[in-house]
């Protein structure tokens, strides 16, 4: 048994929340599946209401057409390091914080309150 909610402006279906057939996951399922869309077109959508706001919308796949996921090369693991690297320097004071600089401060916490090193000691 199949519960419809409607049809969406592209014409695709939509399902209520928790409703949707079998054989039709999300970016997130698949992933947890080991697989990705690898290129197919939105099949359906699922749609979870909301009390104030619009609904949730979540894009569902099919998993006999998903592809498996791409397998890390060393460049791409190399380059993912590279990225980490540079969350962790600070800007201002060029030196390693040991910790992801948040992006609010933009800097590290002891270039950003310079002051609170000295009322702490």
């Amino acid at each position: 048994m199949t519960v419809l909610a409607g049809r969406g402006s592209c014409g695709i279906p939509i399902y209520p929340w928790r409703l949707a057939p079998d054989g039709l996951a999300t970016r997130r399922q698949l992933r947890a599946l080991g697989l990705r869309p690898g290129g197919q077109p939105v099949v359906a959508q699922i749609e979870r209401p909301r009390r104030r706001r619009g609904p949730l919308v979540a894009y569902l796949y099919r998993t006999d057409r998903a592809k498996p996921v791409r397998p890390m090369t060393p460049a791409r693991w190399a380059a993912l390091a590279k990225a980490n690297a540079a969350r962790r320097l600070c800007p201002n004071c060029r030196s390693d914080a040991g910790y992801c600089i948040p992006r609010s401060l933009g800097m590290c916490v002891p270039c950003a309150f310079p002051d609170d090193e000295q009322r702490a000691a």
